[in-house]
């Protein structure tokens, strides 16, 4: 196969220095070999000439020290956020209180003469139910110790 008639746009010099037998062998390459020539070729060029001789090899392992400490892999203990916890069960008790006090009104159990005015009650009662719910179930399942519930993932009030 003659390199000049793969690309003739290349200056003929260029081509000379090239030798045959490595351009054979490109098309027959695939991306994959292609992609750790051009990495490899990218850190030979990084490196100085003045590491050419230097072999690197993994070092081997040490029985005594690996770099790690005991403690690394101790987990801390949960702080229970109790000012949380509090304001949430707070909104929880007045939500499902003016959610069921503005149902009531409403559907007719209660009579009041401006039952027509309870419907911001239901709505305050469902804006306070909801994220009181939350945060007292994810409470609850913390300290039931349920894998993927933490105390962490209520958030503190300091």
């Amino acid at each position: 196969m003659n390199f000049k008639s793969l690309s003739p746009h290349l200056s003929s010099d260029y081509s000379e220095r090239i030798p045959t037998s490595q351009i054979s062998l490109l098309p027959t390459m695939s991306l994959h070999s292609i992609t750790e020539y051009l990495d490899d070729l990218k850190m030979s060029r990084r490196r100085g000439r003045d590491y050419d001789h230097v072999d690197y090899t993994k070092l081997a392992p040490t029985d005594k020290d690996n770099g790690f400490v005991d403690a690394q892999f101790v987990t801390p203990t949960q702080k229970v956020p109790w000012k949380a916890i509090c304001l949430a069960t707070l909104l929880l008790v007045v939500g499902t209180f003016l959610l069921i006090f503005g149902s009531l009104v409403v559907s007719g159990h209660i009579i009041l003469n401006y039952s027509d005015r309870m419907w911001p009650m239901i709505i305050l009662g469902l804006l306070m139910f909801i994220p009181g719910a939350y945060h007292v179930r994810i409470a609850y399942y913390a300290y039931k110790q349920v894998p993927g519930y933490s105390f962490d993932d209520i958030p503190e009030f300091d």
